[in-house]
């Protein structure tokens, strides 16, 4: 064991590269002094984790000092300080929060007598200086959930916004971690974290202890992120045997069938969660283990949906069952294809997913965790609604069954954490890890082309294979290490680290596979469809995607593209308590991008697609493209971006007003640079041809902003405390795609809308016709700016109310929502003088007003006990940009034109399409849309700002109840109930979303422009911009569990 122990402290001192300091646990502080408040050296200072014996002691430094850093979360805690000559003190800790340092002074008198134990009611405030929150362990036990996801709890932030955006950042520039491993979905499709794709959590709730939330921590030992890091640690054993097992269900009969007093189809939904969690001790005081085990099985109708005919019901949509019939027919009499139903259709989603942890109080000075966890998952779904063209199924759009796919995410995670105490001046945290992500796609269709059928210029009918499931296949790989060593010398706490963390991708994407019909935007109109399929008109292409799918098979020759990329850091950092009221940290960060052998990873995968243009293959590297200032410029694709260190200064504060810690100013500022979806790097790796060419600008950087903070934290008095939070993020590095396809544009439409328009000339060439280029660069155009405010109130009983509110200003050059760089391109809505050209306007993500609460009430009576949580927010909807369908500026996209609002004089100038009746029926049509709507009315004869209108505002009240019943071996069965959306069980008109889009996007004008001059076409149908939202978001939704504890 002596032995052991020697190399493991060898590991720590030496061990020099790592992964980034994510949150684990928890660190006490202090200061000892006597009654002349003099600093007493080598006082003995002692914390016990009560349930597990755990136990972690150090003496006072010269100053009287104390640190002990790297504790267990949770508690309680027994502190006990002994100094020979004076009186011993006890005192019980509660809790000790994750990421917490939490600080307890002690005054000593001269005396041999010994003092009683002293029970800490209220806590004093902790040593933070950044924006953030945390979530305990009562918090995930009592809060309504019925996803069981983490975004149930995190959501009490009040800078948090639906869909895991932090602060006004994309959700994709958060980092979350788990247990100290990267528990990011590191290549980025669809979620930003792993089993997203799947609709799986990718740990049970029962396995999570506490979860903590850093937007703005000035500690360089964090970072990975731009938005937020969000940290969570399971649970462990302890020295008793414990464990519980759990069942949750709802089905069909416990959600609600009414919105606005209009009946809605219910669906088919079943749900069924259950599991069970187990711990204790190995060995009593020294090795714990605790085990954990979640099991889901889900039905959902496939779309809530149906095809039109007429019945006036509330999900019927526009698109004719004879029509979807008659493509139906098609393409079985000719082909054979079957296309499988269009509506009342089921997907099921199925997960199962475990845990198992142990510690190890090796001795007094090395204490060992090691984590591993697996997840396996599934979820039918249909075609991607959005990418490269909307697809439903919706309102507009309907897709049949075969064209949707299963996706199937598998991740096997594991994680060792070594901490190390060395007397009172050292300590060091080593982790080290590893993840295999594991995400395949099974499509429902038989090998066939994608198929995309239009009426009124926009998506009516898709049939067909899923785009993105043709031999679709991913495996990540993460390996990760990080270190860190703290020295304590006086007031100052020196931190010094390093980190390395490392993904291999090896991505199978065949987007062309079965042919290049994807591209096409709208896609074949409804009206001559069945003319184009009965002269043969697909026939060449059907033949050619089931050729593709043998010989493929037969030849393994399948698309490959290999991206291996990673982050190499240094960091120091210096926590100096100038006086007993003020703290300053004081940090340099060096983060370096590494891209290994991707060079060569490029190469082959430019030789598997047979080399240069003119030697049969895809490559073109002579092809003159321009740069967004129209000069020309030529990509060499085997060049990828510098490896240019990022430098991250940091100087954080937290002041202690009164000395008490009642009244807290904190604060600080400094630059955060993180990781971002690594697809966008794939996409130069796997797309090197002439014909789809994506490519990363060599001067590119990882993402950096400059961050300010500043925050007052008070408390009132009888447990209230109220929290203020000011923030504002700077942009230093963002990201936006280009189209190098393009130079500036010297032509200028006809008519009201007279936008600078791309002739023939303007656009970059290949075989005489134009091409386009993908480029991935930075912009440094943005901001957010958040004011948050916070009230919370705890009793004695746990009972306890949150009251907040934050108010945001969110603006960037690209807010990118996508995967597929010419997604990227396309959805980002553009500059109406130059697309290249990057305009600050509204971002996607956030919200600019959220009212968010939370409350819980405790009962006891014998032994019974009841539990009653409210969760509650009142919040702004989202953003959204009005956007032309159609590419009117000839930019290559047909779907970011922002939308000119024409006067009504104007609408007369403007060309519709059909005869003089149609035309004039289509002029009012659009005077009475323009009309209806505030944002469009109040900003006639201008362009509609990107993400300049606003969705109306929603509320939500969430509630569970839970039933206790304690056994007389002191077991305990426990009922729950969760009501989600309480408001609309009591009112069908409370707690509706309403929507103008699901997409970011609203394209009511669609347009073709023929030689300067455009030809609009509007769809007619009586319609309002916002539609009351049917799906489950905007009904109440009821869950029953069941609970075992032992």
């Amino acid at each position: 064991m002596k032995i052991f122990s020697s190399l493991l402290v060898m590991l720590c001192i030496t061990g020099a590269t790592a992964l980034y300091g994510q949150v684990t646990t928890a660190t006490l502080i202090g200061l000892i002094t006597d009654s002349s408040g003099e600093g007493l050296p080598g006082v003995t200072v002692m914390a016990t984790h009560t349930p597990s014996g755990t136990g972690y002691a150090v003496t006072t430094r010269p100053d009287g000092r104390y640190t002990l850093p790297n504790l267990r979360i949770g508690g309680p805690y027994q502190i006990r300080v002994a100094y020979t000559g004076f009186q011993s003190q006890e005192l019980t800790l509660p809790v000790l929060r994750l990421g917490e340092k939490f600080e307890q002074n002690f005054l000593l008198s001269e005396s041999n007598a010994q003092l009683g134990q002293v029970e800490v009611v209220e806590r004093t405030n902790t040593r933070a200086n950044g924006a953030g929150g945390s979530v305990s362990s009562e918090q995930l036990r009592t809060l309504p959930t019925i996803t069981r996801s983490s975004a149930d709890f995190t959501r009490l932030v009040p800078m948090s916004a639906e869909g895991g955006s932090f602060g006004g950042r994309n959700d994709q520039f958060n980092n979350y971690s788990l247990d100290g491993t990267i528990f990011n979905n590191p290549f980025g499709l669809d979620a930003a974290t792993p089993g997203g794709q799947a609709d799986a959590q990718p740990i049970s709730l029962d396995a999570i202890d506490q979860i903590n939330v850093a937007i703005a921590p000035f500690d360089v030992s964090q970072a990975g992120f731009t938005g937020a890091a969000i940290n969570a640690v399971t649970k462990s054993g302890t020295n008793n045997f414990s464990g519980t097992v759990f069942a949750f269900y709802r089905n069909k009969d416990m959600i609600g069938t009414k919105v606005r007093d209009q009946e809605v189809f219910r669906g088919d939904l079943r749900q069924l969660q259950t599991g069970f969690s187990f711990g204790g001790p190995i060995i009593r005081d020294k090795l714990f283990f605790f085990a954990n085990l979640e099991i889901e099985r889900r039905s959902d109708l496939g779309s809530n949906f149906v095809a039109n005919r007429g019945t006036g019901a509330s999900n019927e949509s526009r698109v004719l069952a004879s029509d979807l019939d008659l493509v139906s027919d098609l393409l079985f009499q000719r082909y054979g294809y079957e296309t499988g139903p269009y509506e009342n259709y089921k997907h099921n989603t199925n997960n199962q997913k475990g845990l198992i942890k142990i510690d190890w109080n090796i001795n007094a000075v090395h204490k060992l965790t090691v984590t591993g966890n697996f997840l396996d998952a599934f979820r039918e779904k249909p075609a991607h609604p959005s990418a490269i063209g909307r697809r439903g199924p919706d309102a507009t759009t309907l897709q049949f069954y075969n064209s949707g796919y299963r996706i199937n995410n598998k991740l096997y995670s594991g994680i060792a954490e070594l901490k190390s105490l060395f007397g009172n001046k050292y300590a060091n945290k080593l982790q080290v890890g590893f993840s295999a992500f594991r995400d395949t796609r099974d499509p429902f269709s038989k090998p066939f082309p994608v198929l995309n059928i239009a009426q009124d210029g926009d998506r009516y009918i898709i049939a067909g294979h899923e785009p993105f499931s043709i031999h679709n296949v991913l495996d990540q790989n993460v390996y990760q290490i990080n270190d860190n060593f703290n020295i304590y010398a006086g007031k100052h706490n020196i931190t010094l680290g390093t980190s390395l963390e490392r993904f291999d991708f090896n991505n199978s994407f065949n987007l062309t596979g079965y042919g290049f019909r994807v591209f096409d935007i709208p896609g074949v109109d409804i009206d001559t469809f069945a003319q184009w399929i009965n002269s043969g008109g697909l026939d060449a292409e059907v033949q050619g995607a089931r050729d593709a799918f043998d010989a493929n098979n037969a030849n393994n020759s399948w698309a490959l593209a290999e991206t291996n990329l990673g982050q190499f850091a240094l960091y120091a950092q210096d926590e100096w308590a100038l006086t007993p009221k003020f703290n300053l940290t004081v940090g340099l960060r060096m983060d370096m991008p590494l891209y290994f052998d991707t060079k060569k990873k490029i190469e082959e995968n430019i030789a598997r697609k047979g080399g240069l243009l003119a030697d049969g293959g895809t490559y073109a590297p002579d092809i003159e493209y321009y740069d967004e200032n129209g000069n020309p410029v030529m990509f060499d694709h085997t060049v990828l971006p510098k490896q240019t260190p990022l430098i991250s200064p940091r100087v954080g504060f937290n002041y202690d007003i009164a000395g008490n810690r009642s009244r807290i100013l904190r604060g600080g500022s400094g630059l955060f640079s993180g990781r971002f979806p690594f697809v966008w790097i794939g996409n130069q790796v796997a797309n090197p041809d002439f014909f789809f060419y994506c490519v990363t600008d060599p001067d590119f950087k990882f993402p950096q902003v400059w961050r300010t903070n500043i925050g007052y934290d008070h408390k009132l008095g009888n447990n209230w405390t109220a929290t203020v939070d000011l923030l504002y993020t700077k942009t230093i590095n963002d990201m936006m795609v280009r189209n190098f396809g393009l130079r500036k544009p010297t032509g200028r439409l006809t008519g009201p809308d007279g936008r600078p328009i791309y002739l023939a000339g303007d656009r970059a060439l290949v075989f005489g016709g134009p091409t386009n280029a993908y480029v991935f660069t930075n912009v440094n155009k943005g901001h957010e700016f958040n004011a948050s405010f916070q009230v919370t109130k705890t009793w004695s009983d746990g009972s306890s109310l949150m009251m907040g509110y934050n108010y945001l200003d969110a603006r960037d050059a690209a807010s990118i929502d996508a995967e597929i760089s010419s997604d990227a391109y396309d959805r980002n809505p553009a500059n109406i003088q130059n697309t290249n050209t990057p305009e600050l306007a509204p971002s996607l993500y956030g919200n600019k007003h959220r009212f968010v609460g939370a409350f819980s009430k405790r009962f006891r009576y014998g032994s019974f006990g009841t539990t009653i949580s409210l969760f509650s927010e009142y919040v702004q909807g989202g953003r959204f940009s009005y956007t032309y369908a159609g590419d009117i500026n000839n930019d290559g996209s047909g779907l970011n034109d922002l939308l000119y609002i024409p006067t009504d004089a104007e609408i007369g100038q403007m060309n519709f399409s059909g005869d003089a009746a149609a035309q004039n029926i289509q002029r009012e049509a659009l005077k009475w849309y323009i009309a209806q709507d505030n944002y469009l009315r109040n900003n006639r004869g201008r362009y509609a700002e990107k993400y300049g209108a606003l969705s109306p505002w929603y509320s939500r009240w969430d509630m569970r109840i839970l039933q206790d019943y304690s056994l007389p071996n002191k077991n305990m069965i426990q009922l729950s109930i969760d009501i989600l959306n309480v408001g609309n069980l009591l009112n069908s008109d409370w707690g509706v979303r309403q929507y103008a889009t699901y997409t970011g996007l609203v394209q009511p004008l669609a347009v073709t422009v023929d030689n300067t001059v455009p030809t609009y076409t509007f769809d007619t149908t009586p319609r309002t911009t916002f539609f009351n939202d049917f799906s489950l978001a905007s009904r109440w939704q009821l869950q029953v569990g069941l609970r075992y504890s032992f």
